[in-house]
């Protein structure tokens, strides 16, 4: 019923009690998740919980914000790509989140490094002809330069895929959407001080919709501080219906009927 467009159970914390997870998915009619890589390293975890599970399905990609991990070249996302259960290259984007700091006082300029990664993973889903898992904090503006750069306009011969867990502006969420681009929420939009986010979310037409927990954070009221699962991803589905005064079941349903009109390899 539910699906889960977007979680890592290759982490320690969840990898590690997989089979309570799978269960708990089961009794909170979870029917499916998307299992994201964010290191080349990391990718035959990601890639075994899609073989080994017939309603897992994994992407490739190099997270922004990971360093000291192997880059990768367009080429080394493309051969990954090449397993029928890789359904998404990402999760890639931009992450400019406290600079000065987290990152040792480096400018906008310093993170061209991150740029250049960014463009080699949307060339390679152009390549794939496979959608992108994107992640942008504090680096919107930029995140939709490259795409447009990269020729992401949404037209034929887009990549496109989705801006997920969804944190910006209407004006951010409007401008993805323009570009062809889905939307996904994950728990950040049961949070008392999410007031701005759910009116982003009351306006995404609903065929632009999915939903997640990138699990293991984030985990939802009435959950929040405890490790997330995707067993939690209805508490976002509900939080969804009650902001569209419409059944949760529908939110269900549309939700993971845009997750199989994104991700199409998920029907071969």
């Amino acid at each position: 019923m539910f699906t889960d467009s977007h979680c890592h159970l290759s982490f320690p914390e969840l990898a590690e009690r997989l089979g309570d997870i799978r269960a708990e998915m089961a009794t909170a009619r979870v029917t499916r998740a998307l299992c994201i890589c964010t290191t080349l390293e990391e990718f035959p975890q990601v890639l075994e919980l899609a073989t080994t599970w017939d309603n897992f399905w994994a992407t490739v990609g190099v997270h922004p914000d990971n360093e000291g991990v192997t880059e990768p070249s367009v080429d080394d996302l493309v051969q990954r790509a090449a397993s029928p259960r890789v359904v998404a290259i990402g999760e890639t984007g931009l992450d400019y989140y406290q600079m000065e700091t987290r990152k040792g006082g480096r400018s906008v300029a310093d993170m061209a490094w991150q740029r250049e990664r960014f463009r080699r993973h949307i060339r390679a889903a152009r390549e794939t002809k496979l959608p992108l898992v994107i992640h942008t904090r504090e680096a919107s503006a930029d995140t939709l330069a490259i795409l447009r750069e990269e020729g992401e306009d949404g037209r034929s011969g887009s990549a496109g895929g989705v801006f997920h867990c969804f944190t910006e502006t209407a004006e951010v969420a409007r401008a993805a959407l323009d570009l062809g681009f889905f939307i996904s929420f994950s728990g950040i939009l049961t949070f008392k001080s999410a007031r701005e986010l759910r009116e982003v979310a009351a306006f995404v037409p609903l065929d632009r919709l999915l939903i997640e927990t990138d699990s293991p954070y984030l985990a939802p009221v009435p959950h929040r501080g405890k490790t997330n699962s995707p067993a939690y991803v209805p508490f976002v589905a509900e939080q969804l219906a009650a902001l569209r005064q419409t059944p949760v079941e529908e939110i269900a349903h549309i939700t993971s009927v845009n997750f199989d009109r994104l991700f199409s390899r998920t029907q071969t």
